[in-house]
């Protein structure tokens, strides 16, 4: 079983109605059926995705005085920096989180500008590729035109993170555990390593790496406005025993201040009552953020979506 492939060149050329509702349909399947798919053809430049790669893995080689320079500071909404986890976290990797490069949260080194160059063009292009898959979800969600955008019109919540997961040991082989993202969609593109796996019904299907291909997950703001009709994925990285693992994920997200509810379209409209309440997504974010700075001690009282659902006992 592999996650869908979509074909997105129909929407870089003109007159391709067809190849577009097929690949509309295929997307429609994959966010109902798994919440994950992977793009081919979607207009970022494999060498820049391979670049981008190579760059993190020069700035993860760097010694960790050195990287701890890059400790995040305050003033952005979310951490910006370099994190590298405590021994006991059950999460083995370490990260930079990089921001919107306008609103000046980007952390890099002064002597590696070409890190800095290439992923603020990767950003761009990431940008670029979330505002078309975001058209197209309008579309799948049957919504009136650019409904989807006003919940971040200028794209300044959205954020992208290099990612370094070190080789698993006998006793631990978690990069991340599973979870479910809680923005609109994330994009990932990972090295020849692999280990990103989704689960569908209660399996683990590995995403296998593929070049200039890159995977799309949809989040928890989806299955809440589509009332669980779209799926917000569950999924994991492990890690390989013999190799370190390399990614870049970009996080497509929403402004703070947007309110979160079962979209009429899915309840009311419809017939059917909404599985969740309405919410702020600042605080689910500050919520889903409190499980990383002060992680809870026992699993199930981990915050995730289900803290919004409605009770139909």
């Amino acid at each position: 079983m592999a996650i869908p492939t979509v074909d997105l060149s129909p929407f870089f050329t003109e007159a391709n109605e067809d190849g577009q509702k097929k690949a509309i349909e295929i997307i429609k399947e994959a966010c109902s059926q798994y919440g994950f798919f992977q793009i081919v053809n979607h207009g970022v430049p494999h060498d820049l995705m391979s670049r981008a790669i190579e760059f993190s893995k020069t700035f993860f080689a760097f010694p960790d005085e050195e990287k701890l320079k890059f400790s995040p500071g305050s003033g952005a909404p979310l951490p910006a920096g370099y994190t590298k986890p405590p021994s006991h976290s059950p999460d083995k990797k370490e990260y930079m989180l990089m921001f919107q490069p306008q609103l000046g949260f980007n952390q890099f080194p002064d002597n590696t500008p070409d890190l800095r160059d290439v992923h603020e063009e990767m950003f761009a292009y990431f940008r670029k590729t979330g505002e078309l898959i975001e058209n197209i979800l309008n579309d799948c969600l049957g919504l009136p035109p650019a409904f989807l955008k006003q919940y971040n019109h200028d794209r300044s919540w959205d954020f992208m993170i290099s990612l370094h997961y070190f080789p698993a040991t006998e006793a631990e082989n978690c990069g991340i555990g599973e979870h479910e993202d809680a923005n609109i969609m994330s994009f990932v593109i990972q090295d020849d390593v692999g280990g990103l796996e989704v689960k569908k019904d209660g399996e683990w299907i590995p995403v296998a790496p593929a070049p200039g291909t890159i995977v799309v997950n949809i989040g928890d703001c989806v299955q809440v406005w589509s009332n669980k009709k779209f799926k917000s994925a569950t999924h994991r990285v492990v890690r390989s025993k013999e190799r370190h693992r390399h990614s870049l994920a970009f996080f497509y997200t929403i402004k703070g201040d947007k309110l979160i509810e079962p979209l009429p379209q899915f309840t009311e409209e419809i017939g059917e009552a909404p599985k969740y309440r309405g919410f702020l997504y600042k605080d689910y974010q500050a919520l889903r953020l409190r499980n990383k700075t002060h992680p809870p001690s026992r699993p199930e009282d981990i915050i995730s979506i289900t803290h919004y659902e409605i009770s139909t006992k």
